[in-house]
């Protein structure tokens, strides 16, 4: 079998312009996995959930915008608003909120991940609507 070095080099390519870990290619009987380490600013490997789900508060972020800070989701999946359908919900507008509380939960491959917020503040708007797929980088919530 011949090694297809112009693939390995495309998939490399696209770890960094998409800001992936990992990324795997199958064509028939030929399959190619490509991943890097995954180093945070810091230099302390990020923590790896079960199933490979990244969670870090590194990686999440907070930006200060016109209208108040806003919240970001820190990985991919689907944005729930409480812990269970039924339950009382995790935050509300006018909801004052600290540091570290749960504001959501975001489902990434089976697995739940509490979302903490970043930063003390009262819950201006709520960006997702429970159920909604989110991505990396995603507003979620604005606090004043």
């Amino acid at each position: 079998m011949k090694i297809d070095k112009k693939l390995i080099k495309e998939l490399s390519e696209y770890l960094d312009e998409f800001k992936l870990t990992e990324i795997e290619f199958t064509d028939k009987d030929t399959k190619i996995k490509v991943s890097k380490n995954n180093i945070s600013v810091n230099n302390q490997q990020r923590p790896v959930l079960q199933n490979s789900a990244i969670v870090n508060e590194n990686i999440q972020s907070t930006k200060k915008i016109s209208s108040g800070l806003e919240v970001t989701s820190p990985i991919i999946g689907t944005a729930y608003h409480a812990p269970e359908p039924g339950a009382k919900k995790f935050i509300e507008v006018g909801k004052k909120i600290k540091k570290g509380d749960t504001v959501m939960i975001i489902e990434a491959m089976k697995t739940m991940n509490h979302v903490p917020s970043t930063a003390d503040g009262v819950v201006k708007e709520i960006c997702v609507d429970d159920g909604q797929p989110v991505e990396f980088g995603q507003t979620i919530l604005i606090l004043e």
